[in-house]
């Protein structure tokens, strides 16, 4: 109840306080078509500051899922689905531009897997400016910098630029994420640095997804980016990225694949008849390492209207005396057309191998998808997927993964503004 009021006491203010011109973000990222293929915000300065302006905007979005599954029905059978639709999503999105290159965003699930109940997903502080301190104040290091802070999603790797964040699903030409979803919600400060292509983000984090101030939970993770992202000419944009995280054991656990807090894409996929409690998050993979550190490799590639997107993915445990570790293999190719580029079709392959520990039986999920869709109009999307998934290794045997397979087709419809 409290956070409700405090929802629609903020949306009146913004409404009737202040001036609501979303248009005019500085250094901003558009919820709608024309944020595709946007990563880090652009350090353009297009946007003239006039007064405090406050965005309201919105994502919902609606599954109708027609997916079948099976095992190999050693210890639990998977539950029986059915076609039909799955609980809507929605999120609530403010940006506040609170003076000229200072920004603030707040992100609200009203509606989400894991919690039908309206709670605060985060937030962050943008500043592409100083001049509110003095006129001028640091302009050449500003001109190329940004500085961002707050509790919110993390900028590590590229893979969180197109995936489905609940219902912010338009910037994923797919419904699924990939199967280790790098993605997680901490307190943190970063920089980023940007100049003629060349890209570079340093980071750090308290590495907890929900926070204490107890003693024993005091650790802490680094992250940082280098890449270089260029529009060569007209027709072709090239981007490579490569990621570092790491965590150090003065944490209770790691939460780099495990921070989504709104839950999957796919609904009660994976679930046993037998389960004591229903995983929300299933089908993504948790490494599992209660500290690690893991590499990500991004090329981007977009040639006309044929965009390719890849990942390479190493995580290894931070234990070096169990060890384990896995690799993350991706690709994507996306043909997008229209008088507008408002059809596309393309498919991903996805995959994931390694032991929880050196030496400890082997495990590989692989996972296709292939769809399309079409922007109604730059605010609305509907998508079409088949998706396909099977686990295999020695390290799914005698559970209810050994031999597990999943595959149908399901629909989404988004609205994005």
């Amino acid at each position: 109840m409290k956070t409700m009021k405090l929802i629609s006491t903020t949306i009146l203010l913004a409404l009737f306080g202040v001036s609501t011109q979303g248009q005019n973000m500085q250094y901003f990222r558009y919820e709608d078509q024309s944020g595709l293929n946007v990563f880090e915000t652009s350090k353009s300065d297009t946007i003239e500051f006039e007064k405090l302006k406050v965005r309201v905007g919105g994502n919902y979005s609606i599954l109708f899922q027609g997916i079948s599954q099976e095992n190999d029905e050693v210890g639990d059978t998977f539950v029986n689905l059915t076609n039909n639709f799955t609980l809507p999503t929605a999120n609530l999105n403010l940006d506040i531009q609170l003076e000229d290159g200072v920004r603030m965003h707040i992100s609200t699930y009203l509606s989400s897997r894991h919690h039908n109940e309206a709670w605060v997903k985060g937030g962050y502080f943008q500043v592409d400016k100083l001049d509110f301190i003095s006129e001028g104040f640091m302009e050449g290091f500003m001109e190329v910098a940004t500085i961002r802070f707050g509790m919110d999603d993390i900028n590590y790797g590229d893979t969180h630029f197109r995936r489905s964040d609940n219902a912010k699903s338009i910037f994923n030409p797919f419904v699924g994420n990939y199967i280790m979803d790098a993605f997680t919600t901490e307190p943190f400060g970063e920089l980023t640095i940007q100049k003629s292509g060349f890209l570079g983000v340093i980071g750090v984090s308290n590495g907890k997804l929900n926070q204490s101030p107890l003693e024993g939970d005091d650790g802490f993770s680094f992250y940082t980016k280098l890449g270089y992202d260029s529009q060569i000419n007209e027709d072709l944009r090239l981007r490579l990225t490569g990621s570092l995280y790491s965590s150090n054991d003065r944490s209770s656990r790691d939460y780099l694949y495990n921070g989504d807090r709104a839950g999957a894409r796919y609904y009660n996929v994976l679930e046993g008849e037998n389960d004591a409690r229903v995983s929300d998050f299933l089908p993504r993979f948790n490494t599992g390492f209660g500290y690690q550190t893991a590499i990500q490799f991004n090329p981007f590639v977009k040639f006309k209207g044929l965009e390719f997107f890849g990942v390479i993915e190493v995580a290894n445990n931070g234990d070096s005396d169990i060890g384990g570790g896995f690799t993350q293999i991706g690709t994507e190719f996306i043909y997008r057309f229209g008088g507008k580029d408002q059809l596309y079709f393309g498919g991903r392959y996805n995959s994931v191998t390694g032991e929880a520990t050196d030496g400890s039986p082997t495990s590989e999920i692989k996972r296709t998808n292939i769809g399309g869709g079409w922007f109604l109009t730059r605010n609305v999307l509907t998508k079409i997927e088949y998706v396909t998934s099977s686990y295999d290794g020695e390290a799914f045997d005698a559970s209810k993964f050994q031999g597990a397979k999943f595959s149908g087709v399901v629909v989404e419809a988004v609205i994005s503004f």
